[in-house]
């Protein structure tokens, strides 16, 4: 069991933005931001990650621009700040973490989309997190634009390309907030914003020492059975970013968080963020 903590609270621009934070019943001993995907929202993350809240990590996460309750009236529509906008709001909140919790670690978690934000924001703010946990992502730039990420699935429903598990499937489905579609302005605003992590000595602000984990399934359509993600990795050691661990999943499709074996998945990441932060 755990408590939830709904607030809005401003972006860097000002704008209003849905938070959460689900808690145990004793102080946080550690804190992990979540940035979901695309076609999702913050509401489906503390379920899979139970086992990290009953055991105190307090769970924050916001709903991005164009998701869940921060737009409820204009789903996969970023606004005018485009994508950009989202990093904004994904500081503000670790600011807020940070207030709300002094002296405890902070990790951030992206999935998808928030993977790939992530990896952006990390840019810039590695000095704001102790450690980073990057789910289900790749390189951007080796995506195609037109790519089917359920070609070669089932057909059973649209999305079986998220996981194995049919009852997960169908629980993204019937999510109203689930599976939108983004305005070609927003489309367009994120890949600019992506595209920074792959530019020439992107990474050299980025903290040697940050504890990065890499999660994905081998048969997750976004990473092409890790050829897309391979370029990720190869910019990390690049950059003399040393403290880097790749866990892959045989099997696994894009959300391991919510695959046939989430238990095992959510468990080794429990192992790994204990030992990144030393709780």
């Amino acid at each position: 069991m755990f408590q939830e903590r709904r607030f809005r609270f401003e972006g860097e621009d000002g704008a209003s933005i849905a938070g959460y934070r689900w808690k145990g019943f004793k102080a946080a001993k550690a804190v992990l931001q979540v940035s979901h995907g695309a076609g999702e929202h913050a509401g489906r993350y503390p379920a899979p990650l139970s086992l990290l809240i009953e055991d105190n990590w307090d769970l924050y996460a916001d709903d991005h621009r164009g998701h869940g309750a921060t737009s409820p009236d204009s789903l996969g529509d970023f606004g005018p700040g485009g994508a950009s906008a989202v990093l904004g709001d994904m500081t503000a909140l670790t600011h807020r973490i940070r207030e709300e919790n002094p002296g405890v670690p902070v990790v951030l978690m992206g999935h998808s989309m928030g993977a790939m934000l992530a990896q952006t924001w990390m840019l810039d703010h590695s000095d704001l997190v102790d450690a980073i946990v990057l789910s289900g992502t790749c390189a951007f730039e080796l995506l195609p634009p037109d790519i089917d990420f359920n070609a070669g699935f089932e057909g059973r429903t649209a999305y079986d390309w998220l996981s194995r598990d049919p009852a997960a499937v169908d629980r993204y489905v019937a999510d109203k907030r689930c599976g939108i579609n983004f305005t070609d302005a927003s489309r367009a605003s994120f890949e600019p914003v992506v595209l920074r992590q792959a530019a020439p000595d992107a990474l050299a602000k980025v903290r040697k020492d940050l504890p990065i984990y890499v999660v994905v399934g081998d048969e997750d359509p976004l990473n092409d059975h890790l050829a897309r993600l391979q370029p990720v990795l190869d910019r990390f050691k690049a950059a003399g970013l040393t403290n880097v661990t790749l866990k892959v999943y045989p099997g696994g499709r894009h959300e391991m968080l919510n695959e046939t074996n989430q238990m095992e998945v959510v468990q080794d990441l429990k192992a790994w963020l204990e030992a990144a932060v030393g709780v």
